[in-house]
């Protein structure tokens, strides 16, 4: 039974357990998000969003990456990346560069200030990372997570993918 009245022909509602597993879904994800975010501000001054730019920029070879490539793995727009890499250089954590193999594009480097900057707030975040959802769930609820998560990955990609390239 639902909550809301079906007023749009053809809407197949969220029936109650439904629903509630999205709520709890949302709920968790928004509260989680927000308890890093304000985490990170406390501990290293910078956004989960930076922190985010700069992880990925440590796992490549040479902390190198394309712009259009690091907007992607990061989920963000090109203007909101490239408005954070101005943030980040402005620290000295990053700099840009251009791309060798095509004039078109710019590499962003993660600098060993950049990556000291990381490495100093890397345990903490991790700190809360289990303490708020790894420590909380069993082994199988975990492995559960990670299908849980890939299949709406897998479900989300083609739609964001075609939306990346408008």
């Amino acid at each position: 039974m639902t909550t809301v009245a079906p007023s749009v022909a053809g809407t197949r509602w969220l029936e109650n357990e439904e629903q509630e597993a999205w709520r709890a879904y949302l709920e968790a994800t928004l509260l989680l998000f927000d308890a890093l975010d304000r985490q990170m501000q406390q501990d290293s001054g910078m956004p989960h969003a930076y922190y985010e730019i700069l992880v990925r920029l440590s796992e490549t070879e040479g902390h190198n990456m394309r712009m259009s490539e690091l907007a992607v793995q990061t989920r963000s727009s090109r203007s909101r990346l490239s408005h954070a890499i101005d943030r980040l250089q402005e620290r000295g954590w990053v700099e840009r560069a251009d791309c060798p193999t095509d004039r078109r594009g710019q590499l962003a480097h993660l600098t060993e200030k950049g990556f000291a900057v990381l490495s100093e707030a890397a345990p903490s975040h991790v700190a809360m990372v289990r303490k708020h959802v790894i420590d909380r769930l069993s082994p199988e609820q975990i492995r559960h997570l990670a299908d849980i998560g890939n299949s709406i990955i897998a479900g989300l990609e083609p739609t964001c993918a075609s939306a990346d390239r408008g």
